[in-house]
């Protein structure tokens, strides 16, 4: 989906955010990332979310705005992220599995080790935010009434 360049350039991206990670855990991310995002193209109806570590990968390709509207033209729609504050109230706690099931009806296999769930990190990254749509559609595909990303398209 990248150019080694491309790669290598998000790729250090996610490095330069989260100083001391290891590289080889950086490549796992972006290559996640790519996976989600071609996921969330192929099915813009459903509810689906990255995981933390996933999500940073997320915001280092997004840096990247010409390559990202490009990836994003390729895959024949864009992406959109709505960063959401973690709120308990909002918690899905089937996202994180249609996602992986997602990912593998696109044709990818899931890093396991990335998908741990919301109470546990394999690994610490910078990316505060949360994906967990609220009931009627709010989330980082499907935005809703949820105030905290302020968009209503």
């Amino acid at each position: 989906m990248l150019t080694d360049a491309q790669f290598n350039d998000v790729r250090a991206t996610v490095l330069d955010n989260n100083p001391g990670m290891a590289p080889d855990m950086a490549t796992r991310i972006v290559v996640e990332v790519l996976k989600f995002v071609v996921a969330a193209s192929l099915f813009p109806t459903v509810r689906i979310a990255p995981t933390r570590e996933v999500d940073e990968g997320w915001h280092a390709l997004i840096l990247h705005t010409h390559l990202y509207a490009t990836l994003c033209s390729r895959l024949g729609r864009t992406v959109h992220h709505y960063p959401e504050r973690p709120d308990e109230s909002r918690h899905d706690p089937d996202v994180l599995t249609r996602t992986v099931a997602l990912i593998e009806q696109a044709g990818y296999s899931p890093d396991a080790e990335l998908g741990p769930g919301p109470e546990r990190s394999l690994v610490s990254v910078a990316a505060s935010c949360s994906h967990t749509p609220v009931p009627g559609g709010c989330g980082p595909i499907r935005p809703g009434q949820c105030a905290t990303h302020g968009g209503d398209e």
